[in-house]
Order: C-alpha cells, then sequence, then structure tokens
C-alpha cells in the first residue's frame, strides 16, 4: 500500500459515512462492488490508503441512489448498478441493499447517443427531499460527462440539503468562482472537479510531464488519445459535451509543465478520441511526450496504457468520501482544496502532487 502512514495510527471507531449515489452507472457499478470486496478489513491491496483519520471503506454506506433509466429506477440498487447499458467488469457479488432506486431529473444529462439506448422516467422534484430523508452526508456526482444544467441542479439540492458535495465529472463547480463561494457561504462541504484515476491516463501524462520539468527536459509539444466502450465514451462523441473534459485533462497536465509555465496551446492534444464498442468499460491511452534535453537533443516518450475506466476512479472516490467526512467532522472546510487538489483533475487551486499529500498526511496525522 502507498500510504501506510494514513492507516495504522489511533485507529478508533467511527460512526457510518452515509452516502447518496447520482447517476447509477458503470462507476457507480464499481464502487459498490468495491465496497462488498472491501467491507472485510484484512483486504488492502488495490486501496491507496485503507484508512483516513480513522475511517476505514467499511464505514462507507449508501443510503441513497438516483437514476433517469427506466431500467434502473424502482428497482433496488443491487440489481440496478447491473443493468444496461452499464458494461464494466463484476468483480464482487452484491448482496440486496434494500435502497430502491429513485428518479432524478434529465435536463441536459443524456446526449443526443445516448438517448435511444434507454427509456427515460417521469422526472421528479423531490430530490432534495430524499436526500434529507435518507440522512445523507454527502452526494457523489456520477453523471455523463456533458451534464452542465442537471450538475448545477443538484449542486444546489446539495446546498439546500446542506449535503457535502463530490463531482467527480468535468463540469466546473470547484474550480467556478461563483459556485465556489456559494457553497463556502453556505458552510458545505466541497470537493471537485473531474476525479482522478488510480492509475489513468492523466496520471500518467502528468507524472512524465513532471519528470521532464525535474529533469530538465523542455517538454515541446504532447498528445493523449483515448478510446473506450462505455456510454461516457459514446457521450463525448458530440464535442459540445467534450469541451470541460479537455479543458480538464489539459490543464491537469499542462500546470505542471515546465517547471509550472505551461505549454503552447496548439502544441498539446488531450482528451478522449473515440468510441469502440467491443472495448466495453476498458479504456486505452496512446501518450506521447515530445522534449529537448542537454544540448537541444530531441527526447521523446511514448507509452501506451489499458485500463478498466469504472473500477480505476471508484478507488478514488472511496478515498474522496472519507476524507471529506474526515474534515467536515473537524470543521476544517478549507482542507478540502487539499483534497481536490489531490484527487482531482480541475481543482480550485492546484499544488504538486507530493505537497498536497504530505499536507494531508500531517493534518490526518495530528487527528490521529
Amino acid at each position: 500500500m502507498i500510504y501506510q502512514s494514513f492507516a495504522k495510527v489511533g485507529l478508533v471507531s467511527r460512526s457510518k459515512i452515509k452516502v447518496a449515489i447520482l447517476g447509477v452507472g458503470n462507476c457507480a457499478s464499481s464502487l459498490i462492488q468495491g465496497l462488498e470486496y472491501y467491507k472485510h478489513d484484512d483486504i488492502e491491496n488495490g486501496l491507496i490508503s485503507d484508512v483516513i483519520g480513522g475511517y476505514k471503506v467499511s464505514d462507507i454506506e449508501i443510503v441513497a441512489a438516483f437514476d433517469i433509466n427506466k431500467e434502473k429506477v424502482g428497482i433496488d440498487l443491487s440489481e440496478a448498478i447491473f443493468k444496461e447499458p452499464n458494461n464494466t467488469t463484476k468483480f464482487s457479488e452484491v448482496p440486496k441493499l434494500n435502497i430502491e432506486v429513485k428518479p432524478g431529473k434529465t435536463l441536459d444529462g443524456v446526449g443526443k447517443f445516448v438517448e435511444d439506448k434507454i427509456v427515460l422516467v417521469e422526472d421528479s422534484d423531490k430530490v432534495i427531499e430524499e436526500l434529507k430523508e435518507s440522512n445523507a452526508e454527502i452526494l457523489i456526482n456520477l453523471l455523463p460527462v456533458g451534464s452542465e444544467e442537471a450538475v448545477k441542479f443538484y449542486a444546489e439540492c446539495a446546498i439546500e440539503a446542506k449535503v457535502g458535495f463530490i463531482n467527480c465529472i468535468p463540469v466546473f463547480i470547484a474550480r467556478d468562482k461563483e459556485w465556489y463561494k456559494k457553497f463556502k457561504d453556505n458552510n458545505v462541504p466541497l470537493i471537485g472537479d473531474d476525479i482522478k484515476s488510480q492509475v489513468g491516463a492523466t496520471i500518467v501524462h502528468r507524472a512524465l510531464a513532471q519528470l521532464f520539468s525535474d529533469r530538465g527536459i523542455e517538454l515541446k509539444r504532447s498528445y493523449q488519445l483515448n478510446v473506450g466502450g462505455n456510454m461516457d465514451f459514446l457521450n463525448m462523441l458530440e464535442e459540445d459535451r467534450l469541451e470541460t473534459k479537455r479543458t480538464s485533462k489539459t490543464s491537469s497536465v499542462t500546470s505542471i509543465a515546465n517547471k509550472g509555465k505551461g505549454m503552447d496551446p496548439d502544441h498539446v492534444r488531450i482528451g478522449p478520441s473515440d468510441y469502440v464498442k467491443w472495448l466495453e468499460d476498458r479504456k486505452k491511452a496512446f501518450i506521447r511526450l515530445e522534449g529537448e534535453a542537454f544540448g537541444g537533443v530531441p527526447l521523446n516518450i511514448e507509452v501506451q496504457l489499458e485500463v478498466w475506466d469504472s473500477p480505476n476512479s471508484a478507488g478514488v472516490v472511496i478515498d474522496a468520501i472519507r476524507y471529506m467526512k474526515f474534515f467536515t467532522d473537524k470543521k476544517d472546510l478549507e482542507s478540502l482544496d487539499l483534497v481536490s487538489a489531490w484527487l482531482m483533475k480541475a481543482p480550485a487551486k492546484t499544488s504538486k502532487d507530493t505537497d498536497t499529500l504530505n499536507k494531508l498526511h500531517e493534518l490526518t496525522h495530528q487527528e490521529n
């Protein structure tokens, strides 16, 4: 395990972290399977941190879920996560959870390439009421990329219900000054935007850009081209829905390139490139960095990466949940900016990963 120092110091019994899920797609499926997989505390492999501030994975409890797909709404969440068009890998048996998936509000949550794949339910105006009745403390946004109006609607619901909001997609809430201030003024916890993966294309790309910078290599040109076969990649065939995704992924890399000086925008291209149905929830990434080393001599790197997309992000969502609960318990919402910088591609405030992690370690260690 990478961050053992978070894990074993002063472990105490904690209350359950009550979580609501927005969007019962592949990411929700992987998250819920993961909660079942790690409910026995003797399993640590595959986790970034087994314990954060005293909270184990088994302390997370799903209490509500929302979707707009007729095949998923009205049935138990344990069944809904395996309904089509979900197509991620199944790595854990999930027992009945006794959580009925409730209808949400569609707005712009369904793109033109996806609308013929699902049957929509009638919109509900009871989201805030359902959040309050479930006693949820945190709402996790797992809506499709490009759901701008829908994300803002649910962000408002989180504020009204006084429920923490973890924005896992690249619609800018934490990064938007007005929304950031709105959450702060209402004393509602916020982490965002656009969840990283444990080891995803942007993490690898960012690490290589940092390596170039640390070793004095000027990064001149770069690309990251991604293909996949899940509904997100189908949605992102609409270039209009993809704009913030490109911005999020690109800024995550260029913000640390060349010792923070950035890159010529004409010399970098990062983001989803095409939909390949038979890949299902797998993502293939093709990454190239071209640099100039000692004496202006060329130095180039090419990397190919293949991952199951949704489990790769669920392992990070599990940490975001526990960090939010930990800092909320401490009434230290300012430190959630550090969490966003560590776990999100497009945070409100950026910093070097090692510096951010060291600070989080220090704050978590103090609690114990």
